[in-house]
């Protein structure tokens, strides 16, 4: 069903994006008798959200009302759509690149979001970084495209996370990987046999004896480069969720709009 037009924004999703997002969203039929708002009008909105940090019930009004915007995105959430479109992606655009559809090798980090009121009650602190908030626990290939994630509160250690990541990580890839590289507090045999479980590597890439400033580690600048991604959506700028699944959910929203629109680019400028 055609809904008013919505005045354009930034975050709006292209043509070429939406014909090929399209299927992957379609949970009915887009002209189902039930479906009363325009379906590319919902997904703008979920995306505007994604990329500006507003409050729900603050939605412009030509969206439509904001709680079916929510209704919609938490279908889409618990059907696993954008984690789909995100694997999908990600070996188009790899095999694009020259590579094998699915990696060998992946980088793994966390991030910690301060938390806020709606997101306290499952905070917990991170001594090393001094905040309460939430632990975002990622895993990318070498060309920083999102292949597993997972959220705790922020006094959860790294090490205790590989095994969750690296099981998601097999599942994603059809267990292809074989090598996870980490940063140093990921150092021990917990970490290594966790990942070992599952047929993966784990080297753990060190700083140099003596650093003076900022120093680019080999393999690891991959990750830090996809949290600098995900950061540029202000929704994401710090934990205000109250459920642990909707972080994780708009993680996978935001890494979803950025492949899908590193794709169309390369699709455009191939032809």
């Amino acid at each position: 069903m055609a809904g008013a037009k919505v005045e354009s924004y930034p975050s709006d999703v292209t043509d070429e994006e939406w014909w090929f997002v399209l299927p992957y969203l379609l949970l009915c039929r887009e002209n189902s008798p039930q479906r009363r708002h325009d379906l590319r009008t919902v997904f703008n909105a979920v995306r505007y959200v994604a990329r500006t940090g507003g409050q729900w019930r603050y939605l412009p009004r030509e969206f439509g009302p904001w709680w079916v915007v929510y209704q919609q995105m938490r279908l889409w959430l618990d059907a696993g759509v954008f984690e789909t479109l995100v694997a999908d992606v990600q070996s188009i655009v790899r095999e694009w690149a020259g590579r094998k559809g699915q990696p060998t090798a992946v980088c793994i980090d966390s991030r910690t979001l301060q938390s806020t009121p709606e997101s306290g009650a499952r905070a917990g602190y991170d001594g090393a970084k001094r905040r309460k908030g939430s632990k975002v626990h990622i895993a990318v290939d070498t060309l920083g495209h999102l292949l597993a994630l997972t959220v705790t509160p922020a006094d959860h250690g790294d090490r205790e996370q590989v095994g969750a990541l690296a099981e998601q990580v097999q599942q994603a890839t059809g267990s292809s990987v074989d090598l996870a590289y980490a940063d140093q507090g990921y150092t021990g045999p917990k970490a290594s046999e966790a990942a070992q479980q599952h047929g993966i590597r784990l080297e753990v890439v060190k700083h140099p004896m003596a650093k003076r400033g900022f120093v680019l580690l080999p393999r690891r600048w991959g990750v830090e480069r996809s949290f600098a991604w995900a950061a540029r959506f202000r929704r994401l700028a710090r934990d205000y969720e109250r459920l642990d699944s909707t972080l994780k959910g708009i993680h996978c929203i935001a890494f979803a709009i950025l492949m899908t629109a590193k794709l169309i680019n390369t699709a455009l400028t191939s032809t």
